[in-house]
C-alpha cells in the first residue's frame, strides 16, 4: 500500500476536482469540514482514522445529488482504491460507509462498524447548526425550491422518491431532515457536539416564524 498521507493527499485532489463548481452546500469545503469533523471524531471514539478521513474525503464522489450515474461512479470509485494500493476490506470497508451514510429520508441501513458511524456523524453535524442552514438555503435555491411557504406542511414517513422529489421548501426541510439529526447521531462525542448546533436550528426556526408572521 502506498503511504497513507500520499493516499489522502490524491483523495484531496480527486474530491475538489469532483465537487469544485458545485453551489448547493456539496462544494469543496463541505468535503473539509467533513474530514476535519470525522478526523477529531475519531480520535475521540477510537476509530481507525485513516479510514475516517479517506471515507470523508470520498463520501459525495459518487453521490446521487451530484453525478448522472451514481453506479458507474461508484464502480470507479473501488478500482481507484484498488489502485493506490488499499487492502480490498479497506476497499469494501470505505465503500460500504460512502453507500450507506446518506439520510434519504431516513430510510438507509444503520451503519455497521465505527469508523461509518463517525464520518455519518461529522457529515449530518455539518448539516445542522450555522452551516446547516446555510447549506439548506444554498440547497434550496439550486434546486429552484421555495424558501418557505406556510400552505405546506412537513411530511411524514418519506418514502425515498418523496424525498427526492422536489415537493418541499428549505423550512419544510428543517422538519422533514434536519430536526432529526440530533437525535440520529451514533457516537457519544458527536451527540455532544450536536445539542448546540440542534438549540441554533431551533432559535433560528422560532426566529424566522415570528418575522415571516410580522411579530419580530
Amino acid at each position: 500500500m502506498r503511504d497513507k498521507k500520499d493516499i489522502l493527499l490524491a483523495a484531496e485532489k480527486l474530491a475538489y476536482e469532483s465537487c469544485k463548481g458545485d453551489s448547493s452546500g456539496h462544494d469543496w469545503w463541505h468535503i473539509v469540514r467533513v474530514r476535519n469533523l470525522a478526523g477529531t471524531i475519531a480520535q475521540k471514539e477510537g476509530a481507525d482514522v485513516f479510514i475516517c478521513e479517506l471515507a470523508a474525503l470520498l463520501h459525495d464522489v459518487a453521490d446521487e445529488k451530484l453525478v448522472a450515474d451514481p453506479k458507474k461512479r461508484e464502480e470507479e470509485l473501488y478500482l481507484w482504491l484498488l489502485e493506490q494500493g488499499l487492502a480490498e476490506k479497506d476497499c469494501q470497508h470505505v465503500m460500504t460507509i460512502i453507500k450507506t451514510m446518506s439520510f434519504k429520508g431516513g430510510t438507509n441501513p444503520p451503519m455497521t462498524t465505527l469508523e461509518g458511524q463517525v464520518v455519518q456523524d461529522a457529515d449530518r453535524l455539518d448539516a445542522i447548526g450555522a452551516i446547516g442552514i446555510a447549506r439548506v438555503f444554498a440547497y434550496s435555491g439550486a434546486k429552484g425550491r421555495p424558501i418557505h411557504d406556510p400552505n405546506r406542511t412537513a411530511r411524514e414517513l418519506l418514502t425515498l422518491r418523496d424525498y427526492r422529489s422536489g415537493q418541499d421548501t428549505a423550512i419544510i426541510h428543517f422538519y422533514e431532515k434536519l430536526l432529526k439529526l440530533k437525535d440520529l447521531m451514533n457516537t457519544d462525542y458527536a451527540k455532544t457536539l450536536a445539542l448546540h448546533r440542534h438549540q441554533f436550528l431551533e432559535d433560528y426556526l422560532e426566529e424566522f416564524l415570528a418575522e415571516w408572521d410580522a411579530k419580530s
